[in-house]
């Protein structure tokens, strides 16, 4: 797996702060780092908002110390919100904004009856009949932080499941395997309570624009992202508590900092989408 494409694999996973059917307005704060071979390099900050039967979650990943310095800047944020029914969580619409050595992106989409999705994206994305990605791929596919959060919702069925995601030029299948169950007391994880969840990650690119030969892209596979699912609160959903992918170059690791828990202010409350 390339380094760039490795390391924001990564950030995206951790960047999954699971939701809750709150019947209180609360606001739940995660910090991650991920490190490169030791090296400090990518810090997520997670704000996710509950309002009885709404959501509204942003993160911001941004690169720091060494790695910030030595490779090309990178600026991501994502949103997602929506709300829950009596068939769990209803996403209505997930965002992204990427800035790439001062290059922007913008890509929403908005979310129907039946796996509808409606996108907008800036600038405009002309891609090649070959990047193309069809109808059938894009139907039932999710934003990058909206797919995640399905993960974490699942709870003890976290894992052993393919979620169709899609970024608006890349669809990809997120392949989720479980590898067991390890007492939070030997993982590491601050603040992890009872048994944590192990998983392994692979991805299997569906349609869109790649940089790698498709060879390559499949060789991927054989060296998934590992990722250990804690419980932080007195819910049933699991929130990422540390990850490991190893590459050719190194090991990239990723890991909790802090989590936060506190009630919305009235402010909060009136800001969150509907």
């Amino acid at each position: 797996m390339r380094f760039r494409r490795a390391i924001v694999a990564a950030a995206a996973i951790l960047a999954a702060t699971p939701l809750a059917a709150a019947q209180d307005a609360r606001k739940i704060q995660i910090a991650y780092e991920i490190t490169f071979a030791g090296i400090t390099g990518f810090r997520i900050d997670v704000t996710a908002r509950f309002n009885g039967a709404s959501y509204d979650v942003e993160t911001s990943t941004y690169k720091e110390g060494m790695l910030k310095a030595i490779t090309m800047n990178y600026i991501g944020r994502n949103r997602a919100w929506g709300g829950f029914s009596t068939r769990g969580a209803q996403p209505a619409a997930g965002s992204l904004s990427i800035s790439v050595d001062g290059k922007p992106r913008t890509w929403l989409a908005q979310y129907g009856a039946s796996g509808f999705l409606q996108e907008t994206h800036t600038p405009v994305w002309k891609p090649t009949p070959q990047q193309t990605i069809s109808e059938a791929d894009r139907q039932g596919s999710l934003d990058p932080l909206t797919a995640a959060l399905s993960v974490g919702l699942a709870g003890d069925a976290a894992c052993d499941r393919t979620v169709r995601s899609n970024d608006g030029k890349r669809r990809i299948d997120v392949i989720l395997h479980k590898v067991g169950m390890e007492p939070a007391a030997s993982t590491g994880i601050p603040g992890a309570r009872g048994d944590v969840l192990v998983c392994d990650i692979y991805t299997k690119r569906i349609s869109g624009e790649f940089e790698e030969a498709p060879k390559e892209a499949e060789t991927d596979r054989e060296r998934p992202v590992r990722i250990w699912l804690a419980r932080f609160d007195d819910t049933p959903i699991r929130y990422p508590g540390k990850l490991e992918a190893h590459t050719f170059f190194a090991t990239i690791r990723g890991r909790i900092l802090s989590f936060q828990e506190s009630p919305l202010t009235p402010e909060e409350i009136r800001g969150m989408r509907r």
